[in-house]
């Protein structure tokens, strides 16, 4: 239809125009150009000319039901029917055709249990990566993880007091147990960190050895824990629904490349202060930081230059990188794609840093069992009490539909509040309503031996749900062009509700038009199921 509007102005007008539709409330139609008050100054005339000389060569067109022109202005069009039915089939557009795509669906660090932000940023970024191959781009999920530095030293420091130089010892550690044996360990290095200037310098030194491993014991116990830890990353990210990765990077092998790369962007890139190499990150929106300290070792960013270098190697296709982070990251990932575009030229623009917003409790309670943050475990205990509470089931993919709608429904950047009895309920914008919605429609489908077909025909009580499910291929275009979720999130919510109203005024089962009627439901659960599936959320056949 813009193509349409388009060639229209350009005969009536001579001028090429960029058309924009949107959808204005149904009673004005089914949708509405404002392209005649864009005309209106560079052709010197009034508005409402325009678009009632544009309108009547679309009524001249007979391809709409109805075109009216409202205020200074704005073209409003209702579709036929047969228009409706033809667009309710219509798929999502393949714009992104030839793209490859490497993103990062997990970036959790070993030797510690996973919190509610890596859950954020991994189902947030496998929303993503679902929504950037719907748009036929090629995806390449990858994880990140830092397996040397300070935060395995401060691991690894309780974890030689505990073992007292017995590795065999972490034998007695049931497997159930090891992601909160994992947290207690870093929890005290962490604190002991902060006390103790003593214990902070046998840290430093374990953080020093976890580059090299040199020593027998240290290398069976950071070996041990370190396949616990992957045990546990592989099983909890796949219990939130996230796909599987293809590749798995590590700070240690992206480390080396990093140092040698700023090493060798200096003076031009990076500039040397007190011995360390520092990018001055402040002239590109960031701030100033030091990339390799002054005792020659690569530091966070390096690393970071590093993996860019690794993901480019393994992927010399690429045409996009991203990394979902917190917003506290999101000045310091500045300051990395800027000092990575000046010493790797060839990856100019293809690198991007999506930052969310801070995830809470509704309660205010930022802490769970295991300490100093909300682990993932505890947060899967928490739903699924809720889920048994109003009577549910507490399947995993009912848990998983309700934990990753919580966070997708927020636009990016946005804080997410987590109100775990909210999130459950079976009457509210949630993941667990719109599984019962959909499992509601598989039932009423069942009851009457619904055999398949797409409606024929649509009738005028059919309307408003029919204009709703015509939607579907424009929010999902709009999704995966801005990447939020979020979009489809609402649409879905507004779906169902206006199915609903359909459903309590119009009779399906047993009534004249049980066929016709079937193939609405039918339609309308296909469309819940496929939206729930770029979620990343399982439409199970009963609640």
């Amino acid at each position: 239809m813009k193509e349409k509007i388009a060639t229209l102005v350009a005969s009536l007008f001579d001028v090429n125009a960029s058309v924009e539709l949107t959808r204005p409330d149904p009673t004005f139609g089914d949708y509405a150009s404002n392209i005649a008050l864009q005309l209106a100054k560079p052709l010197g005339r009034n508005p409402r000319d325009i678009a009632e000389q544009i309108a009547e060569a679309l009524r001249q067109s007979g391809d709409y039901e109805e075109v009216t022109v409202a205020g200074p202005g704005f073209i409003n069009i209702k579709l036929t029917k047969a228009g409706q039915l033809q667009l309710m089939r219509q798929e999502p557009e393949r714009s992104r055709v030839g793209e490859v795509v490497v993103i990062e669906t997990n970036n959790p660090n070993p030797f510690k249990p996973m919190h509610i932000g890596h859950a954020y940023n991994a189902i947030l970024a496998d929303t993503m990566a679902n929504l950037l191959a719907i748009s036929a781009a090629r995806v390449k999920r990858v994880s990140y993880h830092g397996d040397v530095g300070a935060h395995v030293g401060k691991s690894m420091w309780a974890l030689f007091r505990f073992c007292d130089g017995d590795a065999s010892k972490l034998e007695a550690i049931e497997p159930a147990s090891r992601n909160e044996f994992m947290g207690k360990m870093y929890a005290e290095g962490a604190r002991a960190y902060k006390e103790d200037e003593t214990v902070k310098a046998e840290i430093d030194e374990l953080a020093r050895q976890s580059f090299s491993r040199d020593d027998e014991l240290y290398r069976t116990i950071y070996d041990t824990v370190f396949a616990w830890s992957f045990e546990e990353i592989d099983r909890t990210v796949a219990r939130l629904g996230n796909q599987p990765i293809e590749r798995r990077y590590l700070e240690s092998e992206a480390d080396p490349i990093g140092v040698e790369t700023v090493k060798a962007h200096v003076p031009e890139v990076f500039q040397e202060s007190d011995g360390a190499l520092v990018f001055a990150g402040s002239k590109y929106g960031a701030f100033d930081n030091a990339f390799v300290g002054s005792n020659g070792r690569g530091l966070y960013a390096a690393r970071d230059l590093g993996l860019i270098q690794l993901k480019a190697r393994d992927y010399p296709e690429m045409t996009k990188s991203i990394v979902v982070t917190g917003e506290e990251q999101a000045a310091y990932f500045r300051g990395v794609i800027a000092a990575a575009e000046l010493s790797l030229p060839e990856l100019r623009g293809k690198l991007e840093n999506y930052p969310t917003g801070l995830v809470k409790l509704s309660t205010g309670k930022m802490s769970s069992r295991t300490g100093d943050v909300i682990t993932i475990g505890w947060l899967f205990d928490e739903f699924a009490k809720a889920i048994k509470a109003r009577g549910g089931e507490p399947r995993e993919e009912i848990i998983a539909g309700a934990l990753r709608y919580q966070f997708l429904k927020v636009k990016i950047g946005g804080d997410v509040v987590f109100d775990i009895n909210e999130a459950v309920s079976l009457t509210g914008n949630t993941g667990s309503y719109l599984q019962y919605a959909y499992a509601r429609a598989r039932r009423i489908l069942e009851k009457i031996a619904y055999t398949g077909g797409l409606p024929t025909e649509i009738y005028d009580e059919d309307r408003p749900l029919v204009r709703k499910l015509t939607e579907y291929h424009e929010i999902i275009n709009q999704a995966t062009i801005h990447l939020e979720p979020h979009q489809i999130c609402n649409y879905l919510f507004e779906l169902a509700q206006e199915f609903n109203r359909y459903y309590e005024k119009y009779q399906v089962a047993g009534s004249e038009h049980e066929a016709h009627r079937a193939a609405l439901v039918a339609v309308y659960a296909d469309t819940l199921k496929a939206g729930l599936a770029i979620l990343g959320i399982a439409a199970p056949e009963e609640m």
